[in-house]
């Protein structure tokens, strides 16, 4: 402001006569006060500036909020959501069959064991499949049992009753202690077959082939109940 007012003061020294001479203090005055509009005005500016750069920041965040909460299909988690929804039926685990839906399937249940009260030859079984009967010739160390309505000659449809000195080798042995006896039961020849040890030979029992019928409770209850003269 000094250096305002010496340029004042001169241009005061060299003013054309006949004119009114200069207020230097009013001058001044008005020079401050205009300063200080520019000031201000600058401020405002400023101040403005900040504000519209504020709530432009503002309304873009908002917007990209508002995008991402939405469905369209731009952006990471929709893309997420969709994968997720496309996989679920394909990646859903089956349902458990039902054990009426299993026995549907093979179209036969379980086994029925029955009281028997004959002798089939050397064989001597208190229980026996029901249903089931022996044929005939039976010998000493051997028994087929079929059911009535069997037509066929092969035994692999049948129940076969063998006496030996020696046991079988089977495949996938299950191995069972019960009541003074060891079962074995496990796959000859494709068959499901269980054998026990009696006093001095092996009782060996064959099941019909692909059999579904006889659990391995059922059969170590079989054969537990024979006994061969």
């Amino acid at each position: 402001m000094d250096e305002v007012k010496r340029l004042l003061e001169g241009f005061a020294d060299r003013a054309a006569e006949g004119l009114p001479e200069a207020d230097l203090d009013a001058d001044v005055t008005r020079g401050r006060r205009a300063l200080r509009r520019i000031k201000r005005r600058r401020r405002v500016t400023g101040v403005l500036c900040v504000a519209a750069a504020s709530a432009l920041v503002l309304a873009i965040g908002n917007q990209v909020k508002w995008w991402g909460n939405g469905n369209e299909v731009a952006g990471g988690p929709p893309e997420q959501e969709t994968a997720a929804a496309s996989a679920s039926p394909s990646t859903a685990p089956p349902s458990a069959p039902s054990s009426a839906t299993t026995m549907s399937m093979f179209g036969a249940s379980v086994v029925e064991l029955v009281a028997n009260k004959e002798a089939w030859s050397s064989f001597n079984c208190t229980l026996a499949p029901k249903g089931w009967s022996p044929e005939t010739p039976m010998t000493a160390t051997r028994v087929v049992l079929s059911q009535p309505e069997m037509r066929t000659a092969d035994s692999a449809a049948k129940v076969v009753l063998q006496a030996a000195p020696q046991a079988r080798s089977l495949t996938q042995v299950r191995v069972t202690d019960a009541s003074g006896k060891t079962f074995h039961i496990g796959t000859l020849e494709g068959r499901l077959t269980g054998q026990v040890k009696l006093a001095d030979q092996w009782l060996l029992v064959e099941l019909p082939t692909g059999t579904v019928e006889w659990p391995d409770d059922v059969l170590r209850r079989f054969l537990a109940s024979c006994t061969v003269n």
